[in-house]
């Protein structure tokens, strides 16, 4: 099949939604990614805008199926309503390499979302798409280990976003060591590239120190004797798959997953890191009660005073749009868990002591209860947090 005639992007968009021909939308949309490839970043912008603007909703098709419905048939109204560029991802999700090529093209397109709010029509678009193409039916869980092929072995190391691989050594002791497990999601259509990772450690109980869990010279435990699988590490690989939500469904597979290879497990724990609170203590001193605004004022806060602060975080503040003012509360909470210690000098390296002070919480996932739990979050706006997190907050 001979290449499309050379023509503007966006009339190349135009002949793949009005093409009939599979091979001629096909070769179309390998110009288009080709093009798109080439663009300057002030283009692929204006590109963005002009699918925003030029392939939005047909007002006339809208019009015309309201008044042709019959017997109170909303159907064809709700396919004349879809925008354009929904179908025109669809059919650029037919070339091969399509979908990684989408979703590399949603990276950026979120980018600039970050400085034109205007964007969000068009981002809601590949979300609405993301969301059904990634959904869980799709995925297929792996364990990696020390035999995994090196090319994935190399994207592991590349991705970790919670706690840097150092190199080949730090990953074998994290998926080789006997005590260790590492479990990712993968898609058929970006073959050997994982779109999350949790990194897990078998220990005795719920720890509160990720020194101990990371150091090179600890003692391995034999797995059998292992009460508590601990999610210390939770990695999403593709900036382009940003607020599609597939971790919960990871967490809840690998729960299932250690609790069929490890009948003596009984906890499931994160250690989790608590991003925003050194940013958010600092802009908000002013607005705390005495105690608090002096030591989100501190440079070295007492761990006692830490912990408080801590807990008023997680407990009393909001963010705007609702819910939890830490990301990684949200991401947890959010999926049922429950709030269950609070560690104030438990990670000790430049970037935890840059983004908290050191701290880290725990979050237990119960499955009895992780629904309940759920809902109280996602409905009422409440944290569950155990009855030790909620003492922390004194007289607040």
């Amino acid at each position: 099949m001979s290449a499309p005639p050379a023509r503007d992007i966006a009339d190349l968009c135009e002949a793949v939604l009005s093409g009939k021909g599979e091979a001629t939308g096909l070769a179309q949309a390998r110009a288009i990614f080709e093009r798109y490839d080439a663009m300057t970043a002030d283009r692929r912008r204006a590109f963005f805008g002009t699918l925003r603007d030029r392939f939005g909703v047909d007002a006339a098709r809208v019009e015309a199926a309201w008044a042709d419905r019959k017997d109170g048939d909303l159907r064809n109204l709700h396919t004349a309503s879809e925008p354009r560029s929904q179908e025109l991802i669809r059919r650029l999700n037919r070339a091969p390499g399509g979908t990684r090529r989408l979703v590399a093209m949603r990276r950026d397109l979120l980018d600039f979302l970050a400085r034109d709010a205007t964007l969000k029509p068009l981002d809601d678009d590949f979300r609405h798409l993301f969301s059904s193409w990634f959904n869980r039916g799709f995925l297929e869980l792996r364990s990696i280990d020390w035999s995994t092929p090196a090319a994935i072995l190399e994207k592991i190391i590349r991705y970790e976003a919670v706690h840097e691989i150092s190199g080949w050594d730090d990953l074998r002791r994290r998926v080789g060591a006997p005590d260790r497990r590492l479990y990712a999601f993968f898609h058929p259509a970006l073959a050997d590239d994982p779109l999350i990772f949790v990194e897990v450690a078998l220990t005795t109980g719920i720890p509160g120190d990720i020194g101990a869990i990371l150091a090179e010279s600890r003692e391995m435990l034999e797995p059998r004797q292992a009460e508590t699988a601990v999610f210390y590490s939770i990695s999403n690989c593709q900036a382009g798959l940003r607020g599609i939500s597939f971790g919960n469904f990871l967490i809840k597979q690998v729960v299932e997953e250690l609790r069929r290879e490890f009948s003596g497990l009984d906890t499931f724990v994160t250690l989790s890191p608590v991003p925003g609170l050194r940013r958010w203590a600092r802009e908000n001193a002013d607005a705390l009660p005495p105690r608090l605004s002096k030591t989100a004022s501190s440079d070295t806060p007492e761990a006692s005073a830490l912990a408080e602060l801590t807990a008023y975080y997680m407990l009393v503040a909001r963010a705007d749009r609702g819910g939890a003012t830490d990301p990684v509360a949200r991401f947890h909470l959010g999926n049922g868990a429950r709030l269950e210690r609070i560690h104030p000098a438990a990670d000790r390296s430049p970037r935890g002591m840059a983004g908290s002070w050191g701290v880290m919480v725990n979050y237990l996932y119960d499955l009895a209860t992780i629904e309940r739990n759920h809902e109280a979050y996602s409905t009422d706006d409440q944290v569950i947090a155990a009855p030790a997190v909620r003492r922390l907050l004194k007289s607040h």
